[in-house]
């Protein structure tokens, strides 16, 4: 992975400000490997955005309620990491389980 392509991929790790800085540069210069993350992290914004409406929800159920949500926002920090130490490493490979189908969703990007 080149040098602009890994920067662009790791800033767009950094929030949804980094991740639309990152979009932005990337439309004008376009580089596969950072568009291969840039695709990553909007399917993690995405689902992190629906663990928030459900957790919210499941809040309401005392114990359980709140492991589960729990559990779904310690998924979501792991394939976080996960995608940005491989984005710093420079290697090309998608978050586990759902990370292919971020690719196929986002494939125009």
């Amino acid at each position: 992975m080149n040098e602009p392509a890994k920067t662009r991929a790791i800033v767009a790790h950094i929030t949804l400000i980094g991740w639309i800085i990152a979009l932005v540069q990337n439309s004008s210069d376009k580089q596969e490997d950072a568009s291969f993350y840039i695709r990553q992290m909007l399917g993690l914004l995405i689902f992190a955005i629906g663990i928030q409406i459900t957790g919210v929800i499941l809040m309401f159920i005392p114990i359980i309620g709140w492991l589960i949500a729990l559990l779904a926002w310690l998924t979501i920090l792991g394939a976080w990491i996960h995608s940005l130490v491989n984005a710093i490493n420079g290697k090309k490979e998608p978050t586990p389980f759902v990370g292919h189908l971020f690719q196929d969703w986002f494939k125009s990007m």
